[in-house]
């Protein structure tokens, strides 16, 4: 860990060859998660902020090919994050990144009660012969993140070009990220757009909370269309323009429409249908099926780094998605039989 002047670095920052020139303010607050504006402001104003090298003020306009380093004055505990040979699922590699299908109750990162057996750990296994994976870093190639109870598709940067080409496909939000999730209750529109601001909630930090404006939050938007209605669930597709922690989960809570079997944002509870015994332990069967929130990152699209080639990946719902589906299914066939 870097030490100037009893200063410790906490993140690292490539910018890209293409990066659009912006307040490096501005930045720091859209790459890295719970970083307030002031915040920012106040590190660049006490030294705490450099590229290349140099101290700079909130105002400095990132360019292309800058390196940023954020430092603290709390030495950050040091976790050594082990190489493992977890089993995972690629479902392409090339020499510049990797796409992988990330089963459900795997944790994407090492994190507090977390150190062992995530899917970093796992990565850094498969590329350990590679010049990324040797640096020390806690995340390394990680452009984005999904939660440990969400399954799907993520991208792994094998080399910091190509790290710092698919962040800023992200950042610039260039690229097609679509979940498909299961929600309580009927949208009232078939399509939608959700835009409201995203952070901490002040009462309970392990969770998320949507605010009336960017003073507590950072912008967040979500377009959503109805897939099938299955009479007190409903499938849909949501497509993130921004990509906040748990943006689809409040999301979908702030317009009325948790996700099934979400226990953070009240989804684990039966929010719609009859006090029939028998469909108390029906739902209940169903959260037994799929013991998570019913959510699963589907597709995902950004330019090759290096061809500039548009590339394109899907995966399948997983077993117990596709299974509390079916339930639901023959559940409201039977009913409109009857």
């Amino acid at each position: 860990m870097e030490n100037i002047d009893n200063k410790y670095e906490i993140h690292r920052i490539k910018t890209d060859p293409g990066q659009s020139m912006i307040r490096i303010d501005k930045f720091i607050f859209d790459r890295i998660e719970n970083a307030s504006r002031t915040k920012i402001q106040e590190a660049c104003k006490e030294g705490y902020v450099t590229v290349n090298g140099t101290e700079v003020k909130s105002n400095y306009k990132v360019k292309p090919g800058d390196e940023i380093i954020i430092y603290s004055e709390y030495e950050p505990k040091n976790v050594d994050v082990i190489a493992e040979d977890i089993p995972i699922n690629v479902v392409f590699e090339d020499d510049y990144f990797l796409i992988v299908n990330k089963e459900p109750e795997m944790v994407v990162h090492p994190s507090y009660g977390h150190y062992t057996g995530t899917l970093v750990n796992a990565i850094m296994h498969h590329l350990k012969d590679l010049p990324l994976f040797n640096t020390g870093e806690a995340r390394p190639g990680l452009v984005h993140r999904i939660d440990k109870n969400t399954s799907g598709l993520l991208v792994i940067a094998k080399t910091e070009e190509a790290l710092a080409n698919i962040s800023k496909q992200f950042f610039d939000r260039t690229t097609d990220r679509r979940y498909t999730a299961l929600v309580w209750g009927t949208p009232a529109e078939a399509e939608g757009t959700i835009d409201a601001y995203v952070g901490r909630s002040p009462k309970n930090r392990k969770v998320m909370h949507v605010f009336p404006d960017g003073e507590h939050g950072k912008h967040a938007i979500t377009h959503y269309k109805i897939i099938e209605n299955l009479g007190y669930v409903t499938l849909i597709e949501c497509k993130l323009e921004t990509g906040r922690t748990h943006q689809i989960r409040v999301h979908m809570k702030y317009i009325g429409h948790p996700l099934f079997n979400d226990n953070e944002y009240g989804g684990d509870q039966i929010l719609k249908g009859t006090r029939f015994t028998k469909y108390k332990q029906f739902v209940q069967n169903c959260f037994n099926i799929i013991p998570r929130q019913a959510l699963h990152a589907r597709t995902l699209a950004f330019d090759h780094p290096k061809t500039g080639e548009r590339m394109s990946f899907t995966s399948e719902l997983p077993d117990d998605f596709k299974k509390v589906i079916e339930k639901w299914r023959n559940y409201i066939n039977t009913r409109e039989i009857e």
